[in-house]
């Protein structure tokens, strides 16, 4: 299965995983009118039993939807963040600025007696998490989707499997030297992504990742991490000492794992 393919399974699971979620609160928060609103008459206990329960689960929808949307709609990552929690408290909670967070809290805000803001207000930032997810699935037939990305993690994938071969038969330095490349080329692409520009004519991995460092997209821990990964990786490319089994397994899998994580 493809990047590709993978990738549009995972989403159809968070869109009926999320389906479901709200679902649930509409049963949690209007339980009368949703069981009369069903077709097939359906008791309390089997409606609890068959939809997931919203404050056990939310929270494992809301972040794999940001990995997710971090790849698709990146434009739309804020607006979905925001429906979870506000990036600054409100001067004042009402129904307009009430969010997911506060309805796990089971937030309610009253004057004089009345509910200005409660979990009833939920409904709406969750409507529309799960409409910007949805969302998502349009990218996949959208002549403007740019599917590079995915189709170069594919050929990723293919070259880091063939490095790990070679590097079970004993071809350490070979295999580094595949990795480095594919690490390398990653890094280009996330500085692609970025709107980074190199001026080097024949940029470096060490031109690529503290570009990124510089840019504020990697943290000090990734910057250190990749920085030892091209250690290695210059080990393997320079004749001298032979690099190991071990050091060269773990270039792939850092390799590997920066070409899942950073984008």
């Amino acid at each position: 299965m493809s990047n590709l393919d993978r990738m549009k399974k995972d989403l159809d699971a968070l869109i009926e995983k999320g389906d479901l979620l709200y679902k649930r609160m509409l049963f949690d928060l209007f339980e009368d009118q949703y069981i009369k609103a069903l077709k097939q008459k359906k008791t309390k206990a089997e409606i609890e039993k068959e939809l997931p329960a919203f404050n056990k689960n939310y929270q494992q929808w809301y972040s794999e939807s940001l990995v997710m949307l971090s790849v698709l709609l990146p434009d739309r990552l804020d607006d979905f963040k925001a429906y979870y929690q506000l990036s600054r408290p409100p001067k004042e909670l009402d129904f307009s600025t009430y969010t997911i967070s506060d309805y796990l809290k089971g937030t309610t805000l009253r004057k004089y007696g009345d509910v200005i803001a409660g979990p009833k207000a939920g409904r709406t930032p969750m409507e529309q998490q799960l409409q910007i997810v949805r969302a998502a699935q349009g990218r996949f037939e959208s002549s403007l989707f740019d599917i590079r990305t995915m189709a170069q993690a594919d050929l990723f994938d293919n070259e880091l499997d063939a490095a790990t071969e070679l590097n079970r038969l004993g071809y350490a330095r070979g295999a580094g030297a595949i990795a480095g490349v594919v690490l390398e080329g990653h890094l280009a692409t996330v500085c692609q992504t970025h709107s980074i520009n190199i001026t080097k004519k024949k940029p470096t991995l060490s031109d690529f990742y503290e570009a990124l460092k510089a840019a504020s997209v990697i943290d000090q821990a990734t910057w250190r991490f990749i920085q030892h990964l091209g250690d290695i990786r210059n080990i393997c490319d320079h004749k001298g000492k032979d690099p190991t089994k071990d050091q060269v397994a773990d270039l792939i899998e850092g390799t590997r794992k920066i070409s899942k994580t950073l984008i």
